[in-house]
C-alpha cells in the first residue's frame, strides 16, 4: 500500500467518525457539512424509499436529526477500499439492540473527504 492511499484511508475513516459523531449528537450543521455540494448525492435509510438529489437528502437528515430523535448509532468494524479520488467505507452500525450493515461513499474533494451516499439495511436474521 503507498503512503498516499495510507493517508487517504485515514482521512476517509476520519470523515466516517464525522458522520457518526453528527449522527450520535443530532449536529445537522455538522451533517450539512460532511455532505458534497459538487457531486450527487444519495441516501437510503432503514424503511424509508431511496432518496437522491442533495436537498432531498439534506431535508432528510434535518427530519431525523432535527424533528426526530437521533440513534445513538456507532460505526463497528468499519473496512475502506480507496480508488484514486473516491472511496467506500463498509461497516456495521450498531444501534443499541439493532444492527445494522451501512456503505457510505465518499469523494475528495478540494475540502476534504465528502459523503456522496449512505445506505443502511436490517442485517438479516442469522
Amino acid at each position: 500500500m503507498t503512503q498516499s492511499t495510507t493517508r487517504a484511508k485515514s482521512a476517509v475513516l476520519a470523515a466516517n467518525e464525522a458522520f457518526y459523531a453528527a449522527f450520535r449528537e443530532g449536529d445537522y450543521s455538522a451533517m450539512d457539512a460532511l455532505w458534497s455540494t459538487e457531486h450527487q448525492v444519495t441516501v437510503g435509510h432503514p424503511g424509508w424509499h431511496h432518496i437522491t438529489g442533495r436537498d432531498e437528502v439534506m431535508e432528510s437528515w434535518y427530519r431525523i436529526l432535527r424533528l426526530g430523535r437521533p440513534p445513538k448509532v456507532k460505526a463497528i468494524d468499519p473496512n475502506v477500499i480507496v480508488n484514486g479520488r473516491s472511496a467506500m467505507v463498509t461497516c456495521i452500525e450498531d444501534v443499541g439492540e439493532v444492527r445494522l450493515v451501512a456503505t457510505n461513499t465518499f469523494v475528495e474533494e478540494a475540502k476534504g473527504w465528502k459523503l456522496i451516499g449512505h445506505q443502511a439495511q436490517h442485517l438479516p436474521d442469522s
